[in-house]
């Protein structure tokens, strides 16, 4: 799994009636492709996975894969409880997906055992290759890793907690395993995570400005402050603005991907007047450093 870098995680499109619009979906994916990510996640958490009936989900992810040609590995989301992420799974391989990104199990917070029995089955159900996403109801132990690291298609892990201490624990036990960082604005925290060695990242920045994304990997410091700490400021100021605010962004950039599902919330008009500033402050520090 050679992810080492970072990569997209697409938002979902929907027109004005809540519906899946696959047009303006394609017109965004060519975009994030276009620029060069190491991976397109679709379909995850960025994309609303838990808001898509299983069609949605399957049409979503063949655009994905249609639209990389090949260009790129495709991984799509899967979650919920077992019996239901193997639907999902399922989907994803015969839609063509190169793996899975396993989000945490629905509503409840199972113990140890549970994770990996989830993820056995799981395995168990399908060829593609699976990625461990750690966050919220889903929190391993370093000896848990070990038993996933065990499991042949287990080839990634994912952290959305950001305990560097633990995760280095997990390192030592599993150093096989590709580590991801996945905490929501990722690119506050890349250069702490890539001194512990995991330098690859999600990046939700990447779906509305990708050239502020691709800065920021190559070294442009000067964008924590002026970009990067202002939009974490802004996203704090809404429940669900990690998805929200990103899928207002691309659409204020010029693709309608139009509104959020519910029980999201699109942002307030005075957080898009604010948006807008930041993401000019943050092309202007770019453009600066091209000239």
């Amino acid at each position: 799994m050679q992810l080492d870098r970072l990569s997209s995680f697409p938002v979902t499109a929907f027109d004005a009636a809540g519906e899946l619009a696959l047009g303006p979906y394609r017109e965004h994916l060519r975009q994030q492709i276009d620029a060069g990510p190491a991976a397109i996640f679709a379909c995850c958490g960025t994309g609303e996975f838990f808001s898509l009936t299983l069609d949605e989900y399957a049409a979503a992810v063949r655009a994905a894969v249609e639209e990389t040609a090949g260009a790129l590995p495709v991984f799509a989301g899967t979650g919920y409880g077992t019996a239901l992420a193997k639907q999902y799974a399922a989907a994803a391989q015969e839609a063509g997906a190169d793996g899975l990104l396993v989000l945490p199990p629905y509503l409840i917070k199972p113990s140890q055992q549970g994770l990996l029995d989830h993820f056995r089955a799981l395995a168990a159900s399908t060829s593609l290759p699976l990625i461990a996403y750690q966050r919220d109801n889903a929190v391993f132990t370093p000896d848990s890793v070990a038993e996933l690291a065990r499991i042949p298609s287990v080839q990634g892990f994912k952290d959305g907690i950001g305990d560097l201490d633990l995760l280095q624990r997990m390192m030592a036990v599993a150093p096989d395993l590709t580590y991801f960082n996945g905490l929501p604005t990722a690119e506050v925290t890349a250069r702490s995570y890539a001194a512990i060695g995991v330098k690859a990242y999600s990046s939700a920045v990447h779906c509305f400005a990708p050239e502020i994304a691709h800065a920021y990997e190559a070294g442009l410091d000067e964008l924590l402050p002026e970009f990067y700490l202002p939009l974490v400021k802004l996203r704090d100021k809404g429940a669900g603005y990690a998805v929200s605010l990103v899928k207002a962004a691309v659409r204020r950039r010029g693709v309608d991907v139009g509104p959020v599902r519910s029980p999201l919330t699109d942002p307030l008009p005075e957080h898009l007047d604010e948006l807008d500033q930041i993401i000019e402050q943050g092309l202007t520090v770019v453009r600066k450093a091209n000239a």
